[in-house]
């Protein structure tokens, strides 16, 4: 790919080179999502409805947990889950289908979709920067995928088994739209990727001078509220599950705080080295 001279593009230059790229982002997202669509039952009766059966692995751990401490009843112990998953729909099912494909071709091709975008704003960085940014396709796709994985394992069987199971009378049977279910599902993995993005932003941030480690720890108690709602909002209204789900991201946010000094100790010796006489 030939290199781009940003200084002599336009504006106008500049869109439609963003808008290729975008292009591109979409055609790999497509050509996964096809490849799920064609994988239908695995990702389904796999993947998808995994964490509605009490064999989930999350399940045996946490019953195994419960057992370990002496509680003897458990939701997380049993047969099955008591609701039942249906479409209410024509074309409720195969509006899940196409729906599910495309997420699922968006988290595949993350680490290309994310090679895009920084191959649209790296000619904007000097040589220097260019050079230390490139492992930045690994690490934000690694914590993307860290994030997808707790909250598939974490957060998910956890809103799952405790909506599934909450009753508010023995006369109202859980039977749950199928859009409902994944919607829960979805929203859980896409959102922790996406929050375990944040030692990235905090690192980007930093470098423009948006955020210093002082301003992180001035803020803290503040940013603890924040995750505690965050929580709140993408987990089950109880407090073990948010605790779990809040343990993680306060540890993200302690991580950035280092990754800011880091950054800006590193600024300092580069302008120490620049002024300094010949």
């Amino acid at each position: 790919m030939a290199k781009r001279d940003v200084n002599s593009m336009s504006f106008l230059d500049h869109l439609e080179d963003l808008r290729w790229h975008l292009i591109r982002i979409c055609v790999a997202i497509i050509i996964c999502g096809a490849v799920a669509f064609v994988f239908k039952s695995f990702i389904f009766n796999v993947v998808i409805f995994g964490p509605s059966k009490m064999s989930f692995p999350t399940y045996e751990w946490l019953c195994s947990m419960a057992n370990f401490v002496g509680i003897e009843e458990s939701t997380f112990c049993g047969e099955e889950l008591p609701f039942i998953i249906q479409s209410r729909t024509m074309a409720g099912q195969f509006s899940a289908h196409i729906w599910t494909s495309i997420y699922a071709g968006f988290i595949v091709a993350f680490p290309y979709v994310i090679y895009q975008l920084w191959l649209f704003i790296s000619p904007g960085m000097k040589s220097g920067e260019r050079k230390h940014s490139r492992g930045f396709i690994i690490v934000s796709s690694f914590l993307f995928f860290l994030g997808v994985l707790f909250g598939y394992y974490i957060i998910t069987p956890l809103s799952i088994n405790f909506l599934g199971t909450y009753q508010v009378s023995a006369q109202v049977e859980n039977n749950f739209d199928i859009s409902s279910y994944i919607g829960l599902l979805r929203a859980s993995v896409i959102a922790s990727g996406l929050i375990f993005e944040l030692p990235i932003i905090i690192y980007f941030l930093t470098k423009v001078g948006l955020v210093t480690p002082e301003f992180l720890r001035k803020y803290r108690k503040y940013a603890l509220v924040i995750v505690l709602i965050l929580s709140a909002v993408i987990t089950p209204p109880d407090v073990a599950s948010q605790i779990i789900v809040a343990i993680p991201i306060l540890i993200l946010y302690e991580i950035s705080i280092y990754i800011s000094k880091f950054v800006l100790r590193k600024e300092k010796r580069k302008i120490k080295k620049d002024v300094r006489p010949s």
